[in-house]
């Protein structure tokens, strides 16, 4: 059976010569990449799917509209990362659609960048990067991170790696998740709270919740009156996370010292107001951008998809239909 894919991913694409572009060449018949070299808006995605089997996709929205629009050949979305969120799920099932990931594939990468960044912001190390260039010797204060508490949301792959990796820092670890795994938080020694206790006592607050109706907005107006003066803030999981204004308002008041952002509403961020403040420390959504962590996904993201198409049993089946319930076609 012949099969066409759509490969959307910026680090995935026509250029990469790796495993699993190959292995993806022997499988597909036909492999169409994203023109845009950027996540795709719904209707932009719609312009691609005409006859595709199978959809590796990056961080494109893919909303009812798309799924809706989608032919019925379309029998898997391979998303290339773990996060889920810009895909509806509930259209997907109803149109028996299948939906993977790759889950933990990129949390070493995304660790990595998010000590970087706590790093970044608490010395104003960018700011100081801009300002030698332009021919001054700055001499701005910035932020000890050695023995200060450490308080992250979400202690999923990703947060779990950079509560250990902050050891190395001697940081005591406060940690806030509704699915937190006790037993392994006693044995690493981290200290379970409240969300209210971790505003109230973190000096260094890193996001890695996934983004539901309970944590859109989550660091809001009422979260931003409970932080210690100076806290920094790093998000590498989803803009959405922060009230943007209210963020705005507290960096301008010097409630939060410093800011990390590896994540924005739009990708290129074009008229964001955290573009020009030198308190913010940004990276264009390259968390997971290592050659470790891309071959990693890209090999996953292959796999899943050719075990949907192929009617086997797929480990990182998010969505229906289950593993073969549906022939492939």
């Amino acid at each position: 059976m012949a099969f066409k894919v759509l490969v959307t991913p910026t680090s995935f694409n026509a250029q990469t010569r790796n495993q699993a572009m190959g292995r993806l060449m022997e499988f597909a018949d036909e492999v169409v990449f994203n023109p845009l070299n950027r996540p795709l808006q719904a209707p932009e995605v719609i312009g691609l799917l005409d006859g595709v089997d199978g959809y590796i996709a990056g961080l494109d929205y893919i909303d009812a509209s798309v799924i809706q629009a989608a032919p019925e050949s379309l029998k898997v979305i391979s998303r290339y990362g773990a996060g889920l969120d810009r895909v509806d799920l509930a259209a997907a099932a109803r149109r028996s659609i299948a939906v993977t990931n790759t889950p933990g594939a990129n949390a070493e990468a995304v660790a990595d960048m998010t000590l970087g960044l706590i790093l970044a912001a608490a010395r104003g190390i960018a700011l100081a990067d801009r300002q030698i260039r332009q021919g001054l010797w700055p001499r701005q204060k910035g932020m000890e991170i050695f023995g200060k508490k450490l308080g992250i949301i979400g202690l999923g792959k990703i947060g779990r790696r950079v509560a250990r990796r902050a050891r190395g820092f001697s940081m005591e670890i406060l940690v806030h998740d509704p699915y937190l795994d006790r037993a392994l938080a006693a044995d690493e020694g981290w200290r379970e709270v409240s969300l209210t206790e971790l505003l109230k006592e973190a000096e260094v607050i890193s996001l890695h919740a996934p983004l539901t109706r309970e944590t859109r907005g989550l660091i809001g107006p009422q979260a931003l009156e409970l932080v210690r003066p100076g806290v920094v803030i790093v998000n590498t999981a989803r803009y959405e996370l922060l009230d943007q204004e209210a963020v705005l308002k507290a960096l301008e008041e010097g409630r939060i010292g410093g800011l990390g952002l590896d994540v924005f509403d739009r990708e290129p961020p074009e008229g964001n107001p955290f573009l020009a403040h030198d308190k913010v420390v940004l990276s264009p959504h390259a968390g997971s951008h290592t050659q470790e962590a891309t071959e990693r996904m890209a090999i996953m993201a292959v796999e899943n998809l050719i075990a949907v198409l192929s009617g086997r049993d797929c480990p990182h089946l998010v969505g229906p239909p289950q593993a073969g319930d549906q022939a492939p076609g």
